[in-house]
């Protein structure tokens, strides 16, 4: 089973994204199908204000130019409101101000001129104007706003970031006369329209994840995501290959089919090509977990958050989102991405706490624990990308355990990296987006406790503690002499469970870490453009 695909040129990707948005083709829905181009449309306006000296507000230029075209009568009401409103975090509406916004919306952004902060992590000004574009969009759109204008407070495309994420709705599963009408995103008194818009189709490519994660797992089976993927990569002119059980059966992932046999659903292997880059560059492979849901298999999980396993393909979902970026961004870069999909049940079929496999490259691996089926299935991914594709990187991503999310909750995603040299990209790429990452240990010593067996070669549950770097250990063992990042999203790819992130819908997923992933594949596509420098 193979569906084929078109291709286009690159030049050719950012209208037909541009147009897909115009017409709204199931990216979030970011547009609302009846209120945005209709004559009752009601336009709303986002602007931000600095604290300042002695608690005194300080207009963004936009906000100020807004100011002065309604005669200072914006600045008498904010500071009216006292000085809590200029705080980030804060924002406040008014109405009547002029005839062309229905309303106005005012963002705090916290102190002027803030910047990195080693300690944390992160870049707090640009994660000011995320923050502020984020509430100031809610609060339009919960006030009536249908098409809301961003201005860029400085950093356009983190202004995008924050409202295109903020105003997404996973609500497919309702009946269309209970859709709420989500609001358009635009830009406002902003000339550099190529920020803005990389900001646009990053949110948007996280929004995409984010549906894909969301959706049931009855709706969302391997072979439903494959051809969702079709769907959404084809028509950018980036070449899809899907290929059915008789094909992985040739291709001998017995460790991958293994995993895959508990279920009914048959399993489906991706390879995704994007070429932005010269034909002779060396491809950066993409690796993603796609277990479109996992009970734990005979080592059954606890039904109190089984739901939630419906999202167990994050890595899977983020990685197609990312490779979509791309193409929207025209990056010259050379991506192979391979994909295992299938589902872990339990049944007469599945496999068995002791049994055996051989993976791709001829180790053994004992399966301990039916759970940890990840790591099985991502050995013969990573097996067959290299030898297929002799990439220069490997990035792999996986909600691999539930260790990570003990040990950095929702905070950041957890890292491996056999390279100094890419772990400083990785991090950067964290401050940059703000959905930070933090390097974990790949040490000897917990190789030896998922490889120092008498009957086998690799346990896919070792032991002692520390169970994602021993998951992590296991992954080493099917990386050949190649640079290697592996993302463990267990902690962040799942549901948004506080409102810590105002631009993450608290009780959805969150999509993470795709923007991260969009963002590195920038720096190493045009090392020449970074936005910023950071130490690493």
């Amino acid at each position: 089973m193979a569906f084929l695909m078109y291709t286009k040129s690159n030049s050719s990707v950012k209208r037909i994204l541009l147009e897909a948005r115009r017409i709204n083709l199931r990216l979030g829905h970011l547009f609302s199908d009846d209120c945005a181009m209709s004559s009752c449309e009601k336009k709303g306006l986002v602007l931000g204000v600095y604290d300042g000296d002695c608690d005194q507000p300080v207009f963004t230029k936009a906000a100020q130019k807004f100011n002065d075209h309604i005669g200072g009568k914006l600045y008498d009401l904010v500071k009216a409101s006292g000085p809590d409103l200029i705080n980030e975090g804060n924002a406040k509406i008014f109405t009547n101000l002029c005839n062309d916004f229905w309303v106005v919306s005012i963002a705090g952004l916290g102190k002027m001129k803030r910047g990195y902060d080693e300690i944390e992590a992160i870049d707090e000004g640009l994660e000011a104007v995320r923050v502020a574009s984020a509430i100031g969009s809610l609060k339009a759109k919960r006030n009536g706003a249908t098409r809301i204008f961003v201005e860029g407070m400085g950093y356009p495309e983190q202004a995008a970031e924050g409202a295109t994420l903020a105003l997404w709705r996973y609500q497919e599963n309702k009946s269309r006369e209970h859709w709420k009408p989500i609001p358009t995103v635009e830009m406002y008194d902003e000339c550099d329209t190529d920020c803005f818009q990389r900001g646009l189709f990053k949110a948007e490519s996280q929004n995409f994840a984010r549906r894909l994660c969301d959706t049931p797992a009855n709706q969302m089976t391997p072979l439903h995501f494959a051809q969702e993927t079709v769907n959404e990569l084809c028509p950018c002119g980036i070449k899809v290959l899907v290929h059915d059980k008789h094909w992985i059966e040739n291709a001998r992932m017995n460790a991958f089919l293994t995993v895959a046999r508990g279920s009914c659903e048959p399993p489906v292997f991706l390879e995704i090509s994007y070429c932005g880059g010269p034909t002779d560059q060396k491809p950066i492979l993409l690796v993603g977990k796609g277990v479109t849901f996992d009970s734990g298999g005979l080592c059954l999980k606890s039904c109190d958050y089984l739901e939630r396993f419906r999202a167990d393909m994050t890595g899977a979902a983020a990685i197609v989102a990312t490779i979509r970026a791309a193409a929207a961004l025209s990056l010259p870069i050379n991506l192979e991405a391979c994909i295992p999909l299938c589902e872990n049940m339990p049944s007469g079929m599945a496999m068995k706490c002791g049994d055996v496999v051989t993976a791709l490259n001829g180790k053994t691996i004992m399966i301990s624990n039916t759970a940890h089926e990840g790591r099985v299935i991502l050995a013969d991914a990573l097996c067959y990308g290299q030898q297929i594709h002799n990439p220069r990187l490997v990035i792999d991503v996986a909600s691999l355990t539930t260790g990570i999310r003990a040990s950095l909750g929702s905070a950041a995603c957890g890292v491996f990296c056999n390279s100094q040299t890419m772990w400083s990209q990785v991090r950067k790429a964290g401050v940059i987006t703000g959905d930070r990452v933090w390097r974990m240990p790949l040490w000897k010593f917990f190789t030896k406790r998922v490889t120092r067996y008498k009957t086998h070669d690799v346990n896919n549950m070792g032991t002692g503690h520390g169970a994602p770097c021993l998951a992590a250990a296991f992954l080493q063992e099917f990386i050949e002499c190649v640079d290697w990042i592996h993302f463990d999203t267990g902690g962040v790819g799942f549901k948004s469970e506080h409102k810590f992130y105002p631009y993450l819908y608290k009780g959805r997923m969150t999509g993470r870490p795709t923007r991260t992933l969009i963002q590195l594949l920038y720096q190493l596509a045009c090392p020449s453009e970074g936005q910023r420098d950071f130490k690493s």
